[in-house]
């Protein structure tokens, strides 16, 4: 990483908390431990496909992928350490199962509950902040789409949707009521700053926000609340969705005011990944500026995406978290407080 980019503060920079799951999260996680030390990242529980659902099946345990990529964001571990937590098996029953994902299995193994086993593992790998789950529940994601048919189970919300040829109408949780990790909702109250997304809007970002308590911590937030866009739209959850249909689902899933930016990607998508993703149905996201900003929702476009990504619309670790430290520059303010330093949003 060029240590130019780093720029952490005396005071250890603002307190960051960011929700969602996936490797858009552990991305975002990637550029923004070189800017703040106090980084909380709250992860979805509701995967039950790949190796966390072979895990969730085998052994009852929560699933442990989406923790185990932004545990490995945020870790501060020898390069072979970092290479043994995403290697994963090619041969016999452990086929397509990732190390990481076992040694959390392990360390719940030996742990009296899932939370100190992930609380752990923060300590295992030295950890930039903590990342916690946003409940030690076992949860199953539900949609329900427009037709009125329905799917249990978060893996199957892909295939389900495109066989339906309709749009998700909403996502529920089961059981509906999963009780919130107390940690989460701590860290909220206490965050300079809250950021949501990128990521699967259905299935990482929302699911967070169906937690009892978290959308109304997010909204009765005094930090700035930040929405990072995807790049793309996503197949078999959000084709054809524009940026401010996007907000709309989070608002619908959440409470309207839980937002007040919203962060979108302004660099041109090269032609050939255009047409690579024309084949799954996805486009560039349509930005409309004005419908977002009746929302309520400020709007700032910043060129965003990873360059060296030949085929793949992704975000660039450090240009993302760059902007969103630029943001939080701009619209806060370094405080002293009996708590320490902290970064107050202007009204």
């Amino acid at each position: 990483m060029n240590t130019e980019h780093w720029r952490i503060s005396s005071d250890g920079g603002p307190h960051i908390v960011a929700i969602g799951g996936g490797t858009g999260l552990s991305t975002m996680l990637r550029g923004l431990k070189y800017y703040s030390r106090n980084i909380t990242a709250v992860v979805t529980m509701a995967d039950d496909g790949g190796g966390s659902g072979m895990l969730r099946h085998d052994l009852g345990m929560p699933p442990p992928g989406d923790l185990r990529n932004c545990l490995q964001a945020l870790a501060n571990v020898e390069p072979v350490m970092e290479d043994l937590l995403a290697y994963r098996f090619h041969d016999g029953s452990l086929a397509g199962q990732s190390f990481g994902n076992l040694l959390l299995a392990a360390l719940d193994g030996i742990s009296d509950s899932f939370e100190e086993a992930v609380e752990r593992m923060n300590q295992l790998l030295a950890v930039t902040g903590q990342v916690l789950p946003v409940t030690s529940e076992n949860v199953n994601l539900v949609a329900e789409m427009e037709n009125g048919t329905s799917v249990r189970g978060e893996s199957k919300i892909f295939s389900f949707k495109r066989s339906q040829h309709c749009r998700i109408r909403r996502v529920r949780m089961e059981p509906e009521a999963p009780p919130v990790l107390p940690k989460v909702i701590d860290a909220l109250r206490e965050a300079d700053v809250i950021v949501l997304g990128p990521g699967s809007l259905y299935t990482s970002i929302i699911p967070n926000l169906l937690v009892p308590g978290v959308a109304d911590a997010v909204a009765e937030s005094q930090a700035l609340r930040i929405y990072v866009a995807n790049i793309m739209t996503q197949e078999g959850e959000t084709e054809g969705y524009t940026l401010s249909e996007h907000l709309q689902a989070l608002f619908d899933h959440g409470r309207p005011d839980m937002v007040d930016l919203c962060l979108a990607n302004s660099a041109v998508i090269p032609e050939e990944v255009r047409q690579r993703y024309r084949t799954e149905n996805a486009q560039p996201m349509l930005v409309d500026g004005d419908a977002v900003r009746a929302m309520g929702v400020e709007l700032i476009c910043e060129p965003l995406s990873d360059e060296t990504k030949r085929y793949k619309a992704r975000h660039d670790s450090m240009k993302l978290a760059r902007a969103i430290l630029d943001v939080v520059e701009d619209r806060c303010v370094r405080t002293w407080t009996d708590q320490g330093v902290r970064y107050v949003r202007e009204r």
